[in-house]
């Protein structure tokens, strides 16, 4: 019974739950909480995944009333599918991070090569590069030494206000280390077999994060410079290659929205979330396999 549990629930947190959540609005009252509700659903998932195998074959063995030699073996293959579930997690983590990382060396390479630094000493920040563009441009290099990229075109389009709003904007990406954020999503979404995975938890977080960041430099600059800079700058790619453009601009336009709304602190909201996501993590623990570690320390040969 625990197993069949702890499998409906890895498959509601997996399949059923991501889709209404990534569509709810409220997240954008709280996009910290919410992006800690994400983080808690998906290693929620991942730990219900653990509990199923696990607790399988022991509930099998039991039922079937198997010797010792069978409980053994199936203490044995359980743990070792276990393991192979956590490595392939690992492992997943480990390559995102790593083709993320050589990437960005070579993209703050290239930049540090095509800086103009004369505009970039205008500004007066250490680690802006400015790069010729008509296109207006904004995104950050994440890493042990950052970057925040401008184009031309950004200078041009917007006042001083505003490219304060972008640049506190940016800063908040590289002060969270938001990138490590969506690297563990991105590693968690390519670990999880294509049956299984939905990519709105991804897509959902980077949206989160953009918010976060918006609050951060509406902290700073006030939400009018931030919301006409976003008026104004075209969409690029931040911080993780794996997140695609948003075409039809639904993203920006809840950004947006939000920036026009007064700067709210929904206090109740935050906790009721943080609650929400520790009791996701801690409820099922104690009402299913606390009990059931119980009963299986007696059966398995341990």
């Amino acid at each position: 019974m625990t197993a069949l549990l702890l499998g409906a629930l890895g498959l509601t947190l997996s399949l059923l739950v991501p889709g209404p959540l990534a569509a709810a609005r409220w997240p954008d009252r709280a996009p910290a909480a919410a992006v800690l509700l994400w983080q808690a659903i998906t290693l929620a998932a991942v730990l219900s995944a653990l509990g199923v195998v696990l607790a399988a074959p022991e509930e099998l063995t039991r039922a079937a009333g198997s010797g010792r030699f069978v409980a053994t073996a199936a203490l044995v293959g359980a743990l070792t599918v276990a393991a192979v579930v956590v490595t392939r997690l690992l492992f997943c983590l480990y390559g995102v991070t790593k083709r993320s990382r050589q990437r960005r060396t070579r993209h703050r390479l290239l930049v540090d090569l095509l800086d103009r630094a004369e505009r970039r000493q205008e500004l007066g920040v250490d680690n802006l590069r400015v790069l010729d563009g008509a296109l207006p441009l904004a995104y950050c290099v994440p890493g042990r030494e950052p970057r925040v990229v401008l184009s031309d075109g950004v200078l041009r389009v917007l006042d001083r206000p505003q490219v304060d709003a972008v640049l506190a904007h940016e800063q908040a990406h590289l002060r969270h280390r938001h990138e490590w954020v969506l690297e563990s999503f991105t590693a968690f979404y390519r670990a999880v077999p294509g049956p299984l995975r939905s990519r709105a938890p991804l897509d959902a977080v980077h949206l989160l994060l953009e918010m976060v960041a918006d609050d951060a430099a509406r902290r700073r600059t006030g939400p009018d410079p931030l919301r006409a800079a976003l008026e104004r700058l075209t969409d690029a790619v931040p911080l993780a290659e794996e997140i695609g453009p948003d075409p039809m601009g639904a993203a920006r336009a809840r950004r947006l929205a939000r920036l026009t709304r007064p700067d709210r602190r929904p206090a109740l909201l935050n906790t009721a979330v943080a609650v929400a996501a520790t009791g996701l993590l801690v409820l099922p623990t104690v009402i299913l396999v606390v009990p059931w570690l119980d009963r299986a320390l007696d059966a398995w040969p341990l």
